[in-house]
């Protein structure tokens, strides 16, 4: 009895820590609603699955969903999801454990995920993580949801960013939101888009909670081999190098996070959308800077057949102009071309 007591204690100190001390409510509960509000995350008669891997981000993510809900103003269902791809059981019995003492009443079934992948010797995480996400889709789908909830945040958003041009080649980013094209009628949606992780950092250590870091069968394999494989990923290596800009540049993150909010088509030379490739020669039209003003132009043709140009032709040839346009634009004004003198007059 008295350890129960000390348990909903402690949970309910957990709880109130990011509603009454400043930094937390500011950082991560306002931050969280605001990137559902301003991404229309959430909306009346959702019924969300709600992602929990064991680890810090999904594990906090949860606590806030619960907080939105008391203070939300239209109705929506949540599902606290967790998958055991094949986690050993102390890892099992954390994420329970952890799970029991936030106060978080999740649903845990079980894949075969980390058999199907642990031999994979190309890309084992990138197929991990398509085949974590179809599971979830599908199990969500079962219990009558329509969105996933991922705990990706801020910097996981700017590290991706910033990864898919310096080794992927291409501009894309971490989306908010994105339809399923697998799964009709289901959507993926990020609200800890806003949240940076050193302000979740903080929160778990401030309540000195212990999450999972990856618990992965192949992570560990190759820790124990060959150390520790995450100093050796691309994301790590983002990861510093942002922090190295950051040193003589305080403003970079925000400004690679801010450049996928304003991108400049019209100076882009290629994009795609909707699996369709649009280049911007497709609708360029080239232009001749002549000017429009017929005295001016005048003047201007006739300085360049002067001094430049044996003849109109050439002229127009290479300055990409049209010359029934420049003949038309000066007959208006009583000016016709003189092959013999090579002027308007």
């Amino acid at each position: 009895m008295e350890e129960n007591t000390r348990q909903f204690d402690r949970a309910r100190a957990i709880e109130v820590s990011l509603t009454r001390r400043r930094r937390f409510r500011e950082k991560l509960v306002h931050r969280f609603a605001k990137a559902i509000a301003d991404y229309q995350l959430v909306k009346p008669f959702d019924k969300i699955a709600v992602c929990i891997s064991g680890g810090k981000d999904s594990m906090l993510m949860a606590k806030l969903f619960q907080e939105l809900k008391r203070r939300n103003k239209f109705p929506f269902e949540l599902v606290f999801l967790v998958m055991d791809p094949g986690y050993h059981p102390e890892n099992r019995r954390k994420i329970e454990s952890n799970a029991a003492l936030l106060d978080v009443p999740i649903t845990v079934f079980e894949s075969d995920i980390f058999n199907s992948v642990v031999n994979v010797e190309k890309s084992p995480c990138y197929l991990c993580a398509r085949m974590r996400r179809g599971h979830l889709y599908k199990k969500a789908k079962e219990l009558g949801c329509n969105k996933i909830a991922l705990g990706h945040h801020f910097d996981d958003v700017i590290e991706t960013t910033l990864m898919s041009m310096l080794w992927g080649g291409q501009i894309q980013t971490m989306m908010p939101k994105l339809h399923s094209t697998n799964f009709e009628g289901m959507e993926l949606i990020r609200p800890m888009y806003y949240i940076r992780e050193e302000d979740i950092i903080a929160w778990r250590d401030s309540n000195d909670l212990q999450f999972l870091r990856c618990a992965c069968r192949f992570t560990e394999k190759l820790e124990n081999e060959a150390g520790d494989m995450e100093s050796a990923s691309k994301r790590k290596e983002t990861k510093q190098l942002i922090q190295l800009l950051k040193k003589t540049n305080p403003a970079v993150e925000a400004n690679i996070f801010n450049s996928m909010h304003n991108v400049a088509l019209d100076a882009v030379i290629a994009y795609k959308t909707k699996g369709e490739k649009h280049y911007f020669l497709d609708d360029y039209q080239e232009e001749t800077m002549l000017p429009n003003d017929p005295m001016i132009l005048l003047s201007y043709i006739n300085t360049k057949l002067r001094d430049d140009y044996s003849n109109l032709d050439m002229l127009c040839e290479d300055m990409q102009a049209d010359r029934a346009e420049i003949e038309q634009k000066l007959a208006a004004a009583d000016y016709k071309y003189d092959e013999k003198l090579n002027r308007f007059v």
